[in-house]
């Protein structure tokens, strides 16, 4: 092949190269475009759908933010309307508080002020209990205001004197006998107890069994028509409590020595209870002896109904006789106003005139 035939191939193949590359620009290009337009398409069309979803989504969030905007004023006001209840429970509270306080400030004087009291009826107790004597009139009190308070006044009798010439304190009546009470209990050994402590509970002991046997000794009299027993009082619960806790100094309980010898410690209460159920008693009695009585009346109205019975007989015996005289009378006067209807006709009975007759006869012959 010579040179000219290899440039001319060569031209063809630069212009069959070019062409290709030319009519590869052009498809590519018309590929290029059609891609482009495509992707216009798309893009306007996901434009369009963000746009109507990004409307669809500020509509949406512009309600929700409505309904929340409304939410926070509804709840706003109702924190309004809470705040100011709340402050008015506080305010009612501290109100509240204000007035316990006063009313606590208040009880705090009044219990200051009885403490205060307390302590000037202690040292007047104290004061008052400083003597013998003083104890004396001092259980005597406590003792009547209980025997006022439980029994009628006719059924006990305060310092009753036997004929011994011994003065106990109190005694009840029950029918023929009586129950002697003392309130002499030796306070000053148990004052010297609570001084001193457990030291002086032996003293104690020791005093309330002298008391014991004197009450004993003195007060029952079965000549003085004494009950077998007697009552010694106790006019205070503590005291009380503290002798049924003592011991006699032998081992046994104090309250049962003083019950050996017929001697019956009681307490303010515990009296209070003897005097209820003898009482009780007293009103058994009473209604015992308005049952006697009931008795003898009606005894002596079964008396009097017997005479009465006896006078009503009689009187309807009486009765019965002038009954018959009155029905024999009545027949007579029948007869005779039967006779008198015949005379007055012109008829003489017979029998009427056979009796004239003999009259007649009997004035002839005299």
């Amino acid at each position: 092949m010579s040179g000219t035939e290899l440039i001319l191939v060569v031209i063809i193949l630069a212009g069959l190269v070019g062409a290709a590359v030319w009519f590869g620009e052009r498809r590519a290009a018309a590929e290029m475009a059609v891609m482009r337009q495509e992707m216009q398409a798309n893009v306007a069309s996901q434009t369009q759908g963000v746009t109507s979803q990004i409307g669809q989504l500020s509509q949406s969030v512009m309600q929700q933010l409505g309904q929340v905007r409304s939410e926070l004023q509804k709840g706003v006001a109702d924190s309004g309307k809470l705040a100011m209840d709340a402050q008015r429970e506080v305010a009612n509270r501290l109100q509240s508080s204000t007035d316990t306080l006063r009313q606590l400030s208040q009880q705090v004087g009044e219990v200051q002020k009885m403490g205060q009291d307390l302590s000037q009826a202690t040292s007047t107790m104290q004061s008052i209990l400083g003597g013998a004597k003083s104890r004396g009139i001092f259980g005597e009190a406590t003792l009547e205001k209980l025997l006022e308070d439980a029994l009628p006044r006719a059924a006990y009798e305060m310092q009753y004197r036997f004929s011994t010439n011994e003065c106990v304190d109190a005694v009840v009546h029950m029918e023929d006998r009586i129950l002697c009470i003392d309130s002499k209990f030796p306070l000053d050994a148990y004052r010297r107890f609570l001084e001193s402590g457990e030291d002086h509970r032996r003293d104690f002991a020791i005093a309330v069994r002298k008391h014991a046997d004197s009450i004993s000794e003195k007060y029952i009299l079965p000549d003085e028509h004494t009950l077998d027993y007697a009552l010694m009082f106790v006019p205070s619960e503590s005291v009380y409590y503290e002798m049924l806790m003592t011991e006699d100094g032998k081992g046994g309980r104090l309250d049962d020595y003083c019950r050996s010898r017929r001697v019956l410690a009681v307490s303010p209460n515990t009296c209070f209870a003897y005097l209820g159920a003898i009482a009780l008693s007293l009103r058994g009695m009473k209604v015992e002896e308005n049952a006697r009585k009931l008795m003898a009346n009606l005894a002596g109205l079964e008396k009097q109904m017997d005479v009465f019975v006896e006078v009503f007989e009689k009187l309807g015996t009486h009765l019965h006789n002038a009954g018959q005289s009155y029905d024999a009378a009545e027949i007579k006067l029948t007869r005779a106003r039967g006779t008198l209807e015949q005379m007055s006709d012109g008829n003489l009975p017979e029998g009427l005139g056979a009796g004239a007759e003999k009259l007649l006869e009997a004035k002839d012959s005299e």
